[in-house]
């Protein structure tokens, strides 16, 4: 038994250093948090975990060391609803994005993405304008699409490279047109083809500013819909893999 107790207060022990730099996370980010939305729309998640991960380390702690039956209840009932909400987050993580997929396009190595393909509280959620500013405001924080652009000896790679390249679903739905609109990659910018435009409103969405480009279209949140999709399927993987 007392060892027992030893083992479990050193698994503790672990946790609580574990929370420390998340909850060290989260306050830095709210010292930066007047900088942009995105790092508000993080700072309070970073928070809780981790001071909810702080609380229930020190008190499995601390009922292990001093054989408290008090705090190894609360210790033991915190861990049981802690892994319930888990498997509950994925479980509903899943149900919420079991719907919607890129598609294919032809003479292209990466997929396009239309809002249409996606439905339910997820999809809602996404498109809702609030939500959507803070999520928008965090893909153009992360610098993704400037990142995008790529030298192949010194030169901007060729329209026909860039085609044959394997984007993510952010990058292909929120750093370019749907490839209905009719632009041709050019030099890191997307330019009218001289064929016929397609009838997409994101088309009239989209720009070459790159601090705007395409953060304000359907297909943006339709790429959102589908990285969220792909981290949920990844999450349940990992889970069943247990």
């Amino acid at each position: 038994m007392r060892t027992s107790n030893h083992l479990i207060g050193f698994l503790n022990f672990l946790t609580f250093l574990l929370s420390i730099p998340i909850l060290g996370g989260g306050i830095w980010l709210s010292s930066r948090a007047n900088n942009t939305d995105c790092l508000k729309f993080l700072q309070w998640p970073l928070i809780i975990i981790g001071v909810s991960i702080m609380v229930v380390s020190l008190a499995g702690f601390a009922g292990s060391c001093y054989r408290n039956n008090f705090l190894m209840y609360l210790y033991l009932w915190a861990m049981f609803f802690i892994i319930a909400a888990l498997l509950g987050f994925v479980i509903f993580a899943y149900a919420v994005t079991d719907r919607g997929s890129g598609r294919p396009v032809m003479n292209r190595a990466y997929q396009d993405y239309s809002l249409r393909d996606y439905s339910g509280w997820l999809a809602d959620r996404v498109d809702s304008e609030g939500y959507w500013s803070k999520i928008s405001s965090c893909i153009r924080d992360s610098r993704v699409c400037r990142r995008l652009g790529r030298n192949v000896g010194g030169v901007p790679e060729s329209a026909e490279m860039f085609y044959m390249r394997r984007l993510s679903s952010i990058q292909s739905g929120c750093c370019k047109p749907p490839t209905s609109c009719g632009r041709i990659h050019q030099r890191d910018s997307m330019e009218p083809g001289g064929g016929l435009v397609g009838s997409d409103p994101d088309c009239v969405r989209w720009t070459n500013d790159q601090d705007q480009l395409c953060y304000g279209c359907d297909s943006c949140k339709a790429g959102v819909l589908a990285s969220l999709k792909r981290a949920g399927e990844k999450s349940l993987s990992s889970i069943s893999s247990y």
